[in-house]
């Protein structure tokens, strides 16, 4: 039966915001920084050369910012008299706060104190039919808008080509946070898109249910931003990706609204859901989604399972993945990866960390788990396999903490970012060593050696992701000198026949891969949509789309 919360109820359960404002200058909480100790520190210099701290970030309040282009306008005071004046703020506070997103580029241009992109006012509306309105407002003030939920991107997706616009707001869909209804025969939930993942949890924790979508970004990621970037979570393998969820959007355009999906599959016609969800807010705006839940599982258990190669584990993840059981949760690392990032803390730096860690994780009832569990170890006991339960453990306790310490290392003077790529299981290899091979190359031409780690985040049937993580010696010019080794990359991501992206989106950085990947006939297919939807180009421009 349907919970009693009819779509439009007056008061549908909300939930109470518990995490702070993201560090303007990094990731998360500021409570949450990382230091480093001097183990680490010790590396760095002798291993990549690191000998001088990066950029100290200014204090907020004293990064300069362009006057807004809205103030003393009748476009400001159409918005605010639409939305409420107190909804619409051109504080420099509020601006910086949702200029760009998290990637590496664009935290050091907030650490040398550039806001010069920044949004002319935030602008949060409460319902959908004021994100319908403000749309069409904007599209007659030729005024740019970026969706705006969590700032999570790391693509260049909230940084819009916006200097031939009247202005440009960012859309704050913070206020859209309601659990709109329950469908418990049909095991649905229909859910407002500034949700953060926690929140999201926690109202259907307290009736049963879970989504399962737990990226790296979950503390503050939005259920709308996880369907415009098609995200994808740790727990992918028992879960799904967050797109293979989404049964139903309401979508805002600035030529009207469109609701899509009346049921899970059907024939009539292409899937236009698929238009919306990976649309990076290039179309509309999404106000609502249902999603399809699974009950809170009983049991959660992970594992840790040690590889002589990177090769021997990779075999074996095919196995379970296209033979079972199944997993919940299903990566492997590589033999850089183990020894730096998820050995245990006091094998960091001393070289005991041998072979590949694999995570391997159960959720479910409790005999599920139990049943699923006791064969797959007899499958990686067969294949020479080595159980290290306290592995999956310090991974399951620690598994938001990368991005912290990304930040750390970027004020020791270190160059560190990530990229994701995906492909079938017969190219996996030869596109690691590709892309490896690549990032090396680039950055040791550029004098400044890195170590490459990587690790198989999302398995499938007939495939598997590939996600990289770089560090090396920031050069003086670090956005120039990651940009030479990411398009390094990233051409030999498209030559060597991968998607440029798994998860993490198209944003800007991507764009011209993207249209390489796809081809010109695909892409003025998606152009001749953006036309129809949004003829004054005003959402999100630049983005998604050359």
């Amino acid at each position: 039966m349907t919970d009693p919360l009819p779509r439009r109820h007056s008061t549908p359960p909300r939930p109470e915001r518990r995490y702070p404002d993201q560090l303007y200058s990094g990731w998360g909480d500021p409570a949450q920084a990382v230091q480093l100790p001097p183990a680490i520190l010790d590396l760095l210099a002798k291993g990549l050369g690191v000998k001088t701290p990066g950029h100290t970030a200014p204090a907020l309040q004293d990064i300069p910012v362009p006057e807004s282009r809205l103030n003393q306008t009748a476009a400001r005071t159409r918005i605010e008299q639409l939305i409420g004046a107190e909804h619409v703020t051109t504080t420099p506070v509020a601006r910086i706060r949702h200029l760009r997103g998290k990637s590496t580029p664009d935290l050091l241009k907030l650490r040398d104190g550039d806001a010069t992109d920044a949004p002319d006012a935030v602008v949060l509306p409460g319902t959908h039919g004021e994100v319908q309105q403000l749309l069409e407002l904007c599209s007659e003030e030729r005024i740019a808008v970026t969706p705006f939920g969590g700032g999570t991107s790391v693509v260049g997706g909230l940084t819009p080509q916006a200097a031939q616009f009247a202005a440009a707001i960012a859309l704050d869909v913070r206020r859209l946070n309601a659990l709109r209804a329950l469908d418990d025969e049909s095991r649905t939930a229909t859910l407002e898109p500034g949700l953060r993942c926690p929140e999201a949890e926690e109202l259907l924790n307290a009736r049963g249910y879970t989504i399962g979508h737990f990226p790296q970004s979950y503390e503050y990621l939005t259920l709308g931003g996880a369907a415009a970037a098609r995200s994808s979570g740790q727990a992918s393998a028992g879960y799904g990706r967050f797109d293979e969820r989404v049964v139903a959007i309401k979508v805002a355009t600035p030529r009207g609204t469109i609701e899509l999906g009346r049921a899970p599959k059907s024939a009539a016609g292409p899937d236009l859901r698929q238009l919306f969800l990976g649309s990076e807010g290039a179309f509309g705006v999404i106000t609502e989604l249902m999603l399809e839940v699974k009950p809170v599982p009983a049991a959660r258990v992970y594992d840790g399972w040690r590889f002589e190669s990177f090769a021997a584990g990779a075999e074996a993840l095919r196995a379970l993945i296209q033979d079972g059981p199944v997993p919940t949760v299903l990566r492997l690392s590589d033999e850089a990866e183990t020894a730096l990032n998820l050995a245990r803390p006091s094998e960091i730096g001393a070289g005991t960390a041998r072979g590949c860690l694999a995570i391997v994780g159960y959720e479910g009832t409790a005999e599920n788990v139990a049943e699923r569990r006791e064969r797959v170890t007899e499958i990686l006991n067969d294949v020479g396999a080595r159980l290290d339960a306290a592995a999956g453990q310090g991974w399951s306790e620690g598994r938001y903490r990368g991005p912290y310490l990304r930040d750390a290392l970027l004020d020791a003077g270190a160059l560190v970012e990530t990229l994701e790529t995906v492909t079938f299981w017969s190219n996996l290899r030869p596109l690691y060593d590709a892309v490896g091979d690549a990032l090396r190359q680039s950055l040791t031409e550029q004098g400044t050696p890195p170590v490459v780690l990587c690790h198989i985040s999302h398995v499938y049937p007939s495939g598997a992701s590939l996600y990289f993580t770089v560090a090396a010696a920031q050069a003086n010019d670090p956005l120039g000198q990651w940009a030479t080794a990411k398009r390094a990359a990233s051409d030999a991501i498209v030559n060597m026949g991968g998607s440029i992206t798994h998860h993490h989106g198209i944003g800007i950085d991507h764009r011209e891969h993207y249209a390489q990947q796809v081809g010109p006939l695909a892409i003025g297919a998606l152009r001749a949509v953006k036309a129809e939807l949004d003829p004054a180009g005003i959402m999100n421009p630049g983005v998604l789309i050359p």
